[in-house]
């Protein structure tokens, strides 16, 4: 995890609105600095394309006031740091939208569907903090839009079968994090290494998901190096570091109180995660935005070899949040081809190059470590991680199309 934060809708609120404004509806974010109407945003008529540009102090988003529909935000980044763009719920807290990693220069897009209702925009240049904040309004546009019947099916499907996976995934976690705390307290460390990567496996999969909850996600998975001045460290990157402390300086190994404290501490966690993913409800342009979403964990985590710094096992990581980036391409497919089937057909190809390129680092179900990877073989990985993301970047917009 880098520094992220915030969390998904609960059921109270039903989000299926309507194939691009009802059925897709999507969690939004809190806002940057003052919003500064401009007619110059909308390129395309309809007022609800919003510019949005972040510096190092200010996030200027071209109007605060929208119609409710699908929007788009083109937000591009000034500073000098990368930085991050969130549509949050009124709240501030729950994530209806985000784009992470935007470089210095570079500019992202953000597609959702947005019902009527107060939210809160926030750009966070260096991707720490709240953000520079401003309330931002949808307004009721009043449009109705008509789905048929054979859209509507497609889209139930679709979003039932995700909220399965997701659970099942989370189920699936919870176990492993139960086997692994017991290993681990009792100082089986050799079999405790040998399930880390495995139980990991569940988060990655779901990991624009777990973020979401942004009290929890930095309790269970932040790394050392997006620590804040005073901020306790906890959760599998600690633990990590206990079990593989060879690349640490003058490192203390955790007495036998302070492994139960710190694996306690995950497995509490854990189970409160299973929790609330049982209660959230999800839309197609949030399978879809997830999606991408877990490319972009790949871009900037793993295929770096930044995440797992202790253990090596970046490759786990690497599959399984590929893994979840397809299955939420797989479950929006079937209406993705009657919207815009070549772009189907490309990702397709795309997916199945990438876990053809992974699969030569496998074993069955072992990786090979990341530092033996040569810096040809982590272009290449890189290449074509970059090769996916561009058609992916596509998908929302397509399928609110």
């Amino acid at each position: 995890m880098r520094r992220s934060s915030l969390t998904p809708a609960r059921t109270t609120a039903p989000r299926l609105l309507g194939l691009a404004a009802a059925v897709l509806t999507l969690p939004v974010l809190a806002s940057c600095t003052e919003a500064v109407p401009s007619a110059e945003s909308d390129t395309d008529g309809d007022g609800r394309t919003v510019t949005v540009t972040s510096s190092a102090d200010e996030c200027e988003v071209s109007t605060g006031e929208v119609p409710s529909g699908t929007l788009t935000f083109n937000v591009t980044n000034t500073g000098s740091e990368v930085t991050e763009f969130y549509l949050l719920a009124e709240d501030g807290l729950t994530i209806k939208g985000e784009i992470e990693n935007i470089g210095p220069q570079a500019t992202r897009q953000l597609v959702l569907a947005a019902p009527a209702g107060d939210y809160v925009t926030a750009c966070k240049p260096g991707m720490v903090g709240e953000g520079i904040r401003s309330d931002f309004v949808v307004t009721d546009s009043g449009e109705d839009v008509a789905v048929t019947a054979d859209e509507q099916e497609l889209v139930d499907t679709a979003v039932a079968n995700y909220a399965t996976y997701v659970e099942d995934q989370a189920d699936q976690l919870l176990e492993k994090t139960r086997q692994f705390v017991e290993l681990y307290e009792d100082g089986q460390d050799d079999e405790a290494r040998a399930l880390y990567p495995i139980a990991r496996t569940h988060w990655e999969r779901i990991e624009t998901v777990a973020e979401s909850f942004g009290d929890l996600d930095p309790k269970m998975d932040l790394r050392e190096a997006d620590l804040s001045e005073g901020e306790e460290w906890t959760g599998w990157h600690r633990i990590e570091k206990d079990l593989w402390p060879a690349r640490a300086t003058d490192y203390t190994a955790l007495s036998a109180k302070e492994r139960s404290y710190y694996a306690q501490d995950l497995l509490a966690n854990t189970e409160e995660l299973v929790t609330r993913i049982g209660d959230l409800t999800y839309t197609v342009d949030q399978i879809a935005n997830g999606s991408r979403g877990l490319l972009e964990e790949v871009a900037t985590g793993k295929v770096t070899g930044e995440e797992e710094y202790w253990s090596r096992t970046d490759l786990y990581d690497f599959q399984a949040n590929v893994d979840g980036a397809r299955v939420g391409f797989e479950g929006v497919e079937p209406l993705l081809e009657t919207k815009d089937p070549e772009l189907a057909a490309s990702l397709r190809t795309r997916f199945t190059q990438l876990d053809d390129l992974l699969a030569q680092y496998r074993t069955g179900d072992d990786f090979v470590g990341y530092d033996e990877l040569t810096q040809a073989q982590v272009k290449e990985l890189s290449d074509a991680v970059n090769a996916l993301s561009e058609p992916l970047s596509q998908l929302t917009a397509a399928l609110l199309a």
